[in-house]
């Protein structure tokens, strides 16, 4: 039997080979809270075979195969600590000391966020020219961005290596040009897309022009209305008192002091001031002077 063993030794048929450690993801690269799977393989050797998944020299788990299938073991990262240094050994009844592959070690990236489709304007005209900016505030750079109208790509992908918004420009020819649109951010890191919310442009209404005239009308109406009141105090007050005291003046400002018994149609107007509370006045008659002398010398 022993001699069997070292037969079979010496051919190198039972030994197992060193097992390769690969992610099943395809990429070392990978997000904060991210589920991945290592995937630890000899390709020959003898079943079965003890698979050990180690992370820093310390062991993490073992699994057991009956034959040469791989062995899968899922990880997830919670911290920094967690992107390596990882390698795996592989060992059966034959091999002493099994068997280790290759170290390997993650690459922790940013989780990229929701990102932001904007425009300095939300309305446009026929025939205007507009913007549309899209930008993630976190993710590992670089970032490659894709504008969509409805489900249809407009834009070749931009890929920017800074934090920057990717721009494009557009031409509203009709009102179909008007939304929705929406914009994809995708890092280098697989399975790390996010979509923008749906912008739309609202078509500017053509008569929208007579807004400022009507605002002016209204400030015009406005300064009329603060005029005429200015004006009050000023010219109509005085105007209606001056004609009122002109009439008073007709209806009582003059008083006749004709005497009755004169032969002659002589008369004498004296004007009347208006009576005050203070002044007390007397009308009396006024006679020619000269006719009275007369008549008193005769008597």
């Amino acid at each position: 039997m022993s001699q069997q063993i070292q037969k079979t030794t010496a051919s190198g048929k039972g030994m197992l080979s060193n097992p390769r450690l690969t992610p099943l993801q395809g990429t070392l690269n990978v997000v904060m809270n991210q589920n991945v799977t290592l995937s630890c393989h000899s390709d020959s050797g003898s079943p079965p075979v003890t698979y050990t998944l180690f992370k820093h020299n310390q062991k993490v788990s073992t699994l057991n195969r009956p034959d040469l299938t791989p062995g899968l073991f899922s990880l997830t990262i919670s911290s920094a600590s967690d992107v390596g240094e990882y390698k795996c050994k592989a060992e059966n009844n034959i091999s002493s000391g099994g068997k280790y592959s290759k170290s390997l070690n993650f690459t922790l990236g940013e989780q990229i966020s929701k990102p932001v489709l904007s425009s300095p304007t939300s309305q446009a005209k026929k025939g205007q020219n507009v913007t549309l900016s899209c930008l993630s505030e976190n993710g590992s750079l670089p970032i490659t961005y894709l504008f969509f109208k409805g489900r249809q790509s407009i834009s070749p992908p931009v890929k920017m290596q800074k934090r920057e918004a990717a721009v494009i420009f557009l031409f509203i020819n009709s009102s179909s040009d008007l939304g929705t649109y929406k914009c994809r951010a995708e890092s280098s890191f697989r399975n790390n897309t996010k979509y923008s919310n749906g912008f739309n442009f609202t078509l500017a209404e053509e008569g929208s022009h007579s807004q400022p005239l009507i605002i002016s009308l209204v400030l015009i109406s406005l300064l009329l209305v603060i005029g005429f009141a200015l004006a009050i105090p000023f010219f109509i007050i005085p105007s209606y008192k001056a004609r009122k005291f002109k009439s008073t003046r007709h209806s009582t400002g003059l008083t006749s002091t004709m005497n009755a018994e004169d032969p002659e149609n002589y008369v004498i107007y004296a004007e009347i001031d208006p009576v005050t509370p203070e002044e007390e006045y007397i009308n009396f008659p006024v006679a020619r002077r000269e006719d009275e002398k007369g008549e008193n010398l005769k008597l």
